[in-house]
Order: structure tokens, then C-alpha cells, then sequence
């Protein structure tokens, strides 16, 4: 069975044959009808909770709101999804859909295998919102690394000029801005509503396939949980329904019967033996995204708990840990990095959070009469919230407090700037390991090693990074290396490197005759100092590249290992989703 995770908004033109292929995990990143060189990318999918009140969440009226959408979306059936289109007037109010404007997005994205320099822009279509206050909601992925955003009204002919205020990767949500008075007139935000029941009706308004015209499909809400989003491989609540998405619905609202926005389309699910499975982004996660972006002027993202959890449904599991009820998650590793690595240790049981008891499947109570995964709880905490665990350590019960920030990821799956680190010594390119050069460089070239660390690794302290020489640009100072591409390096003259800014700093700072790299697997090169240092701008001629390091590399070096005891651990040995490893006893919060 060929299942693959898409983002609503894809559609190729002139794409690469391969990139047509059904394969197993394909993730496309632009959202709507993509041309040129659209790119592929494959979405490791990482686990996180949230968890809604009782009654769900209250109607929002935004002045400045966005409606946000993730992007995991998993593959259909080869067969076209009936498409549902329905009148205007069938809807509430009709003006609602003159709030739905198209998006036009020109991208220009990194060239990771060759860092100093850019891929071939490539354009693609979505859609956006007005939510108040002169801004307008879409999806990350439908901007992402843009060079140019449009956009068009309903009716309209001409386009306006959008900046893009801020983007939630790991929600999938980005805010825009349209200076144009022009544009706003007559403008009416739309209005959110509660977060929906299952089977409640659910229309969904877009600009799909590249069309001009809007166009409405219809269904009903057949799944509310803890959903992972491609784009952002984070795991936030999500609807799952059955109406029609195709590629350009991407940032599209989703309205119930009462003409409010519940959400916002971002993804499908795809497989030769589901129909019709298409996601939203719920105004809660919508709020959340809202709401950081205001207390911080920027988004500072979901916060995480930093540790691995097991269940407990075995009886004999929970009398060994002498846990006397039917409840509570056994923490089984703590991310160094994570602030509960100094209240939790392995061995703990977590049974309650905030005072809300959790069960031995890792589940809290959802509203009336039903559960939902431990993390829920987490993904409605902010960044620097402090939460209060019950716990039971060695048959005592306990309460510890801990603070809650953005999960450090030891291999990123996105760059923040946009733009890869790298230096070059002597035609030696080093570049931090990251998701988006392991599927740019194809999975087969990355080494088993490595590739093994970069999916179960845990980072020791923040700002650690995989650094690895992606190529050798050749040259007489470096004959017999020039074969080498995409290994790790351990140590430089010695030292072991803590990330590429550490790299590049040891380099600086060397007056030894000799310059002596370490790679996995035993492995070492060994150039001259003084003629690396010679040999250097003829390199960088000869191949046309404006700089021997990026800019962020001229900047001081601060060390970020403060405990020398972290850097004998060795990189952590942990799976980092249930959904890899083919367990769901294992879970990460």
C-alpha cells in the first residue's frame, strides 16, 4: 500500500516524472498549483498533544486573527474525489466568500547540497482570509521562502502586494499584510466559531487547481484528535473531514452551517485504501498561533515536555512501579536539552497534569464524553508556561513544576533565516546536517549512520549540530578527497565540534602547520594550513562562489556547552515518533 502525506495546496505543472511517482511519505511543500521546479519533500512525523475544555472552545472575534492550517495530508486514492460543488446562496450569508481571496507566491528556495546559492524560483497558487485589522490568514507552506507574495479578490482583476507579517511553521500558519486601502473596501472579516462536533456540516472555500473562480465543496466533520501536520512534523489537534480538498484549497477557510470559520484547510491523506480524508486547522490551534504572535510581537512556537513516555496497561508493569490506579505514563527518557530534565528522571510516572489526571493509555478527558492523547495538554501551554506534574518516583506520589519551551531539535527541519550555514576550507564544504539537505541529497547518499542519528538523536545541549562534509570542490590541495560527500566530522586537531560556528572558530584560530579532520568511521583528511589558506580564492573563482563562509560565521563565536559533563553523553539514542518505529507504546510529549 502506497500512503503519502500532501499538502492541500499541490498541483504540479511540468514536474520531474519522478516526482510523480507514488512513493511511500511524499510530502509536497508549496500549496496550490505549483510551476516550474516545484519541490518534494518527505515529512518525518513527530508527535505532540493539545487538549480542549468540555464545552470546546468559546467563538473568537479577532481584530487581527488569522485562521492558520497545517500541512499533512495524506495520499488518496489515484481516483479524482467527487467535488461537491455547491451554490453561494446555500451559504448563510454569501459575503462571506467574498472574504476569500486567492494567494499568488513566487518562492525561491536554498540550494542545501550547494548552500551558497539558491534554486530556480518556482511560483504556486493558495488561498488566504481576511480576519480583521487589514490582515489576511493562509498557510506556511503556501509562502514559504517567498521571494513575492499577490493577492486577488474574489470578483477582482487585479492583484495587490502581500508581505508576510510572520509564519508558524510547526501550526503551519502565516500572517499577511496588504497595504493597498483598495484593497480592504467593502472588506468583512469572517467571524470564527466553536470547534465542531462530529458529523456537524463542514463547507470548505478556495481557489483549488489553479482556477480562478472560487469553488465550494461540502461534508461533514468525521474525526476530531491530535493530528500530525506535514509541514511543521509537529503532531497539534486537527478535523479531519470529507469534503473535497484539492491542490490551491490551502489556506482556504472551513465554514459550519451558521456561516463561521472553523478552521482552515491545509492537508489530505492519501492511500490506495481511503477516499475523501481531508484536514483543518481548528480555531483553537488558529488562537494559539494568534495570541503567541501578540504577547511576543513574533512567534516563538509550541512548546514541548522533552520526554518519552511509555504506557502502562499492563498490571504487572504498574504493581512493579507500585503505581496503585489504573492511570499514569512511565517516563522512560529526558531530553537534555528540555527543563525537565532537571525535576523528571527516568523511571518517574506522570499521572496527572495540571491537576487533570492521565490515564495508562497517555490519554486526558475532551470535552463531554470523550479522550484525547496526553500532548493535547502540552500544545496549549505557551513557551515559558509553567505547568505542575503529579508524578510517582519509587511508589511516592510528588508534585514537581516545569517549565515549557520549544523542543531543540538536533537535526532542524526547517533552517531559521532561510539560508544554510557553511564554510569551505581548501574545497572542503561543511554545512550542518538538516531534514531538508538529507531529501535533497536522496536518503541513499546520506550513509546509515548518519542517516540512523539524524532520525533517532536527541541533541545534548542547544545549539549542538551534526556538522558534515557535504562535497569536496576539487583541487590539487586536496587530491585523494575529493570522492568524499555527506559524512560527519568528529573533531578538528582534536577537539571535538559542537556545531559549525564552533568548526569555523577552531579553524580561525589555528596556527598549527597542519589541518587535521576527524570523520565517522575513522576516517581523517589532513591538509597544510598555509597552502589551504593559498589555495582558498582560487577555489572560490574557479567555482563562482561569492564567499568562503556564510554570513552568520563571521559573527563571534559563543560556546553554548556551559556543562562539559554533556558533551561525554553522546548523541542520545532515542526514536522520535511512534509512527517510525511502528509502536505506539512509545510516544514523545
Amino acid at each position: 500500500m502506497a500512503v503519502s502525506v500532501a499538502c492541500c495546496g499541490v498541483s504540479f505543472v511540468n514536474a520531474p516524472a519522478k516526482l510523480l511517482q507514488s512513493s511511500s511519505a511524499l510530502c509536497f511543500r508549496a500549496s496550490s498549483s505549483c510551476k516550474l521546479n516545484p519541490e518534494k519533500k518527505k515529512y518525518t512525523l513527530r508527535v505532540r498533544d493539545e487538549h480542549s475544555s468540555n464545552d470546546g472552545p468559546q467563538p473568537m472575534a479577532f481584530k487581527s486573527s488569522p485562521f492558520g492550517s497545517s500541512q499533512q495530508k495524506k495520499d488518496k486514492k489515484e481516483s479524482q474525489p467527487t467535488d461537491l460543488r455547491t451554490d453561494p446562496a446555500k451559504i448563510h450569508d454569501a459575503s462571506f466568500l467574498d472574504a476569500v481571496v486567492k494567494v499568488y507566491c513566487t518562492h525561491t528556495a536554498p540550494d542545501y547540497s550547494l548552500p551558497w546559492q539558491k534554486q530556480r524560483q518556482f511560483t504556486s497558487t493558495g488561498s488566504a482570509f481576511m480576519i480583521g485589522d487589514g490582515k489576511l490568514l493562509t498557510n506556511a507552506h503556501c509562502v514559504e521562502h517567498d521571494t513575492q507574495v499577490k493577492v486577488k479578490r474574489r470578483g477582482d482583476d487585479r492583484k495587490y502586494v502581500a508581505k508576510v507579517l510572520v509564519r508558524g511553521v510547526d501550526c503551519d500558519i502565516a500572517l499577511l499584510s496588504v497595504e493597498s486601502e483598495d484593497f480592504w473596501k467593502g472588506a468583512e472579516p469572517l467571524r470564527f466559531g466553536h470547534l465542531p462536533r462530529l458529523q456537524d456540516s463542514v463547507t470548505v472555500v478556495g481557489y483549488p487547481l489553479g482556477g480562478d473562480t472560487i469553488s465550494v465543496t461540502k461534508g461533514v466533520v468525521s474525526r476530531i484528535e491530535v493530528t500530525s501536520y506535514a509541514h511543521g512534523s509537529s503532531d497539534l489537534l486537527g478535523i479531519q473531514i470529507d469534503a473535497a480538498i484539492n491542490p490551491g484549497n490551502s489556506g482556504g477557510p472551513a465554514f459550519n452551517d451558521q456561516g463561521e470559520c472553523i478552521g482552515v484547510a491545509f492537508q489530505v491523506y492519501r492511500s490506495e485504501e481511503t477516499e475523501n480524508i481531508g484536514y483543518v486547522i481548528p480555531t483553537t490551534v488558529v488562537s494559539h498561533f494568534l495570541t503567541d504572535y501578540e504577547r511576543n510581537a513574533k512567534y516563538t512556537g509550541y512548546p514541548c515536555l522533552g520526554v518519552l513516555l511509555q504506557k502502562l496497561e499492563n498490571p504487572a508493569l504498574r504493581e512493579c512501579l507500585k503505581v496503585p490506579t489504573n492511570e499514569g505514563v512511565l517516563v522512560r527518557r529526558v531530553e537534555p536539552t528540555s527543563d525537565a530534565s532537571k525535576v523528571l528522571k527516568e523511571g518517574d510516572v506522570i499521572v496527572s497534569f495540571d491537576d487533570l489526571r492521565v490515564g495508562c493509555e497517555g490519554t486526558v478527558p475532551f470535552r463531554s464524553s470523550e479522550r484525547i492523547a496526553f500532548r493535547y495538554l502540552i500544545s496549549q501551554k505557551f513557551a515559558g508556561d509553567i505547568v505542575e506534574l503529579g508524578i510517582i518516583r519509587a511508589g511516592e506520589p510528588k508534585k514537581v513544576q516545569v517549565v515549557l519551551r520549544p523542543r531543540v531539535h538536533l537535526v532542524p527541519y526547517h533552517i531559521d533565516g532561510g539560508q544554510p550555514s557553511y564554510i569551505i576550507i581548501a574545497g572542503l564544504v561543511f554545512t550542518p546536517l538538516s531534514e531538508p539537505l538529507i531529501e535533497e541529497e536522496c536518503e541513499d547518499s546520506i550513509g546509515l549512520k548518519l542517516l540512523t542519528k539524524a532520525r533517532y538523536s536527541v541533541a545534548r545541549f542547544r545549539g549542538e549540530q551534526i556538522v558534515i562534509l557535504s562535497q569536496v570542490l576539487a583541487n590539487e590541495v586536496n587530491i585523494g578527497y575529493e570522492d568524499m560527500n555527506n559524512q560527519q566530522v568528529l573533531k578538528f586537531n582534536g577537539t571535538h565540534i559542537r556545531n559549525i560556528h564552533h568548526l569555523a572558530h577552531l579553524i580561525d584560530m589555528c596556527n598549527d602547520k597542519y589541518l587535521v579532520f576527524e570523520f565517522e568511521d575513522n576516517y581523517v583528511a589532513v591538509l597544510e594550513r598555509e597552502a589551504s589558506n593559498s589555495a582558498s580564492l582560487c577555489i572560490l573563482k574557479d567555482y563562482g562562489i561569492p564567499s568562503e563562509r556564510s554570513a552568520d560565521l563571521r559573527e563571534p563565536y559563543v560556546d553554548p556547552v556551559h556543562d562539559n559533563e554533556a558533551l561525554d553523553q553522546g548523541f542520545g539514542d532515542s526514536p522520535v515518533s511512534n509512527l517510525e518505529i511502528g509502536f505506539d507504546g512509545l510516544v514523545w510529549a
